[in-house]
C-alpha cells in the first residue's frame, strides 16, 4: 500500500521501492502487535467471569477493565526504556524485542488457569501479562512511527506515517473479525467456557509471521547516518528530559495534541464499544459487527487526513477533530441509545428513573476487594440493583434518616431499611424489593436487553462511523507531527513518552474511569464529561502553545 506512494517524486528524493516495501513491512507487523494488545479490550466481558468471580459482577467489570488499562499504565515506562534502546542501538532490533514479549505475553494468557481453577493468583498472573504487554507496546510505537517517518520522503511524511496510524484500527479489526469468527462458529456457550481462549491462543502464528517481516528490514537511514558519523545519543533520557530546551516540548506535545487525540480516541473505538454491551444491552457479536463495519468505512480515512495534513498542516487537524469531539459526543451518544435500544430510549423519556435518598448515606458503589454487599443502608441497596441494570437515573436527597425511594415514572419502590430487618429477614425484604423493582421498570418499558429487530443498524453504524472519523482526524497526522518536534538523536525517546503517558494514562484509563463516573452518578452519560473536557483542554492549549510542523526537516 505505502508503496505506490512518492513515484512522481525526483528521483534523487524518492524512496527506493525496496525502501517502501520495509515501510508496508513496518506497518504489518505493527498490526499484528495491535490485534494482541486489543484481544484484551474486546474480551473484557468473558475475562471478567473468568478471573474476577470472586467479587460482585459491576465490580468485577471494572476491575477487568482495570486490568485492561494496567497494560497502559505502563506503557510511558515502556518508552523510557526502549526509547533509550531505540535512540542508542538502532531502530530494527529494537522493534523485535518489543514484538517478541508482547506476542508471547499474549499467548499465555490463552493458556492461564481461571480463578475458580487457582483462585487470587489467576488475575495476579493475568496482571503481570498486561503489564508486559503495556512495556511492550510502549516501546513499538514510537520505533514504527520514526522508523517510517525517516525513510518518508519530505512533504509527504504525513502521508507515509498515516499507515502506522492504520495499523492500530487495522489490528483492533482484524482481532474483531477473529472474535466475531470464533463465537460463529463455536456458538455463545462454548466461546464464553472456553473458546474465547482460542484468539489469543492463535497469536502465536502471528508472531511468526511478524518475526519474519522484521528480520527482513533494514536500519532506518537516518539513525544509519548518524550510526556511522558516531554522533548518535549517548545519554538519550538526560538530553530528552533533563534539558529545559527539550523537556518543553515534550510537556506541549502531550497538553496541546497527545491529551486529547487519545481521549478521542479510545472513546470512539473503545468506550463505544462498551456503552453498547454493558449500558445498551446489544448482544456482544451485534455490537461486535456494527462497529467492524464502522470501522472499516473509517479507515481510509486515516491515510486521507495524514495527505491533507502534508498540505495544510498538522495542527490545525488534529485540534479540529478534539473540537469536534467535544461538542459532539453528547448528543452522537444520546442519538446512539435511541438507535441500538429504542425501547430504552422510550422508557428513559416516558418513565426517568430516580432515587430520593440522604445521599450522605450512599456509597460509591465500588468496592475493590469484594466484600460489600451494598446492603448497610437502604440508599445502598437500591442504587446497588440499579448499577446492576445499567439504567440511568438521576439522584435526589432526602432528609436523614429516610428510606430510599426509587421513583420510576410515577411509581415509586421503597427500598427496605436493613437497620430495622437483620438476617433471613432482611436477605427477603432485599429480594422482596428487587422483584418488584424489576416487575416496576419492566411495566414501565425498561428491556432487559436490546431487541435485535428493533435496533435501527444503519444509523448505529453512522454514529459509530461519525465516532471513527473523528479518530482519523486526530490520529492520523499525530505521529508526523510527533516526529517533526524533535531532533533524530533524540527522536525515540522523546516522542515515544508524550505519546504513551496520553495514550496509555489518558485515553488507557477512559473506559474504566468513565465507567466509574457513571457508577457513582447512575447517569450513563456522566463519564464523557471525561473526554469532552480533555479534549477542551487541548484544543486551548494547542492554539497557543503548539508549533505547525510539516514543513521542518527531520533529518538533522
Amino acid at each position: 500500500m505505502v508503496s505506490a506512494q512518492g513515484d512522481d517524486l525526483p528521483q534523487h528524493h524518492a524512496a527506493t521501492q525496496n525502501e517502501k516495501l520495509v515501510i508496508a513491512a513496518s506497518s504489518l507487523g505493527t498490526v499484528f502487535e495491535w490485534y494482541d494488545f486489543y484481544l484484551y479490550g474486546l474480551l473484557a466481558t468473558y475475562i471478567s467471569a473468568q478471573f474476577f468471580s470472586g467479587v460482585n459482577e459491576t465490580t468485577g467489570f471494572i476491575f477487568a477493565l482495570a486490568a485492561f488499562a494496567a497494560g497502559f499504565a505502563v506503557r510511558p515506562f515502556g518508552a523510557l526504556v526502549f526509547g533509550r534502546v531505540g535512540d542508542m542501538v538502532g531502530r530494527k532490533n529494537t522493534f523485535l524485542v518489543t514484538m517478541g514479549i508482547m506476542g508471547l505475553s499474549t499467548f499465555a494468557v490463552g493458556l492461564l488457569p481461571n480463578y475458580a481453577s487457582i483462585g487470587v493468583a489467576a488475575p495476579i498472573i493475568l496482571l503481570i501479562m498486561r503489564l508486559a504487554q503495556g512495556l511492550a507496546l510502549g516501546g513499538e510505537y514510537g520505533g514504527a512511527a520514526t522508523y517510517v517517518a525517516e525513510h518518508a520522503p519530505e512533504g509527504k511524511r504525513g502521508l507515509y506515517t498515516s499507515w502506522i496510524q492504520t495499523t492500530a484500527t487495522f489490528g483492533l479489526f482484524a482481532a474483531l473479525l477473529v472474535v466475531i469468527g470464533f463465537r460463529f462458529a463455536l456458538g455463545e456457550e462454548a466461546f464464553a467456557a472456553w473458546g474465547w481462549r482460542l484468539p489469543f491462543l492463535i497469536s502465536i502464528l502471528l508472531l511468526g509471521v511478524s518475526m519474519w517481516i522484521r528480520l527482513q528490514l533494514n536500519e532506518s537511514p537516518v539513525f544509519q547516518k548518524m550510526k556511522d558519523e558516531g554522533t548518535t545519543s549517548k545519554a538519550p533520557l538526560t538530553e530528552a528530559f533533563g534539558q529545559w530546551g527539550n523537556l518543553r516540548w515534550v510537556i506541549i506535545a502531550l497538553l496541546g495534541a497527545v491529551m486529547g487525540q487519545a481521549v478521542v480516541w479510545y472513546a470512539g473505538q473503545f468506550y463505544a464499544l462498551f456503552f453498547l454491551e454493558k449500558t445498551l444491552r446489544v448482544d456482544g457479536a451485534t455490537a461486535n459487527i456494527l462497529i467492524a463495519i464502522a470501522l472499516a468505512l473509517a479507515t481510509p480515512f486515516f491515510v486521507v487526513f495524514g495527505w491533507l495534513s502534508d498540505k495544510i498542516g498538522r495542527k490545525p487537524i488534529i485540534l479540529g477533530g478534539c473540537a469536534l469531539a467535544a461538542l459532539t459526543y453528547f448528543p452522537l451518544f444520546g442519538a446512539l441509545t435511541t438507535a441500538a435500544n429504542p425501547a430504552l430510549a422510550a422508557a428513559q423519556a416516558a418513565a426517568p428513573v430516580t432515587i430520593v435518598a440522604h445521599q450522605a448515606e450512599c456509597s460509591f458503589q465500588f468496592d475493590p476487594v469484594g466484600k460489600n454487599m451494598f446492603d448497610s443502608s437502604s440508599c445502598d441497596i437500591a442504587k446497588a440493583y440499579m448499577a446492576k441494570t445499567g439504567i440511568s437515573y438521576a439522584n435526589a436527597d432526602a432528609p436523614a434518616g429516610t428510606p430510599a425511594m426509587v421513583q420510576v415514572g410515577d411509581d415509586g419502590f421503597a427500598a427496605p431499611e436493613p437497620t430495622r430487618v437483620s438476617g433471613e429477614a432482611r436477605t427477603a425484604a432485599i429480594a422482596s424489593f428487587q422483584d418488584q423493582l424489576k416487575t416496576g421498570l419492566a411495566e414501565a418499558g425498561y428491556p432487559g436487553k436490546a431487541d435485535s429487530a428493533q435496533i435501527n443498524k444503519v444509523a448505529v453504524v453512522a454514529i459509530l462511523w461519525a465516532l471513527a472519523m473523528l479518530v482519523t482526524m486526530v490520529y492520523g497526522p499525530i505521529a508526523a507531527m510527533l516526529v517533526e518536534l524533535f531532533p533524530s538523536r533524540i527522536r525515540y525517546t522523546s516522542m515515544s513518552l508524550p505519546y504513551h503517558i496520553g495514550n496509555g494514562w489518558f485515553g488507557g484509563f477512559l473506559p474504566t474511569t468513565a465507567f466509574a463516573m457513571v457508577a457513582a452518578t447512575g447517569n450513563i452519560y456522566y463519564g464523557l464529561w471525561y473526554p469532552v473536557v480533555v479534549a477542551a483542554a487541548t484544543v486551548v492549549i494547542g492554539l497557543l502553545f503548539l508549533p505547525e510542523t510539516f514543513r521542518r526537516n527531520i533529518d538533522d
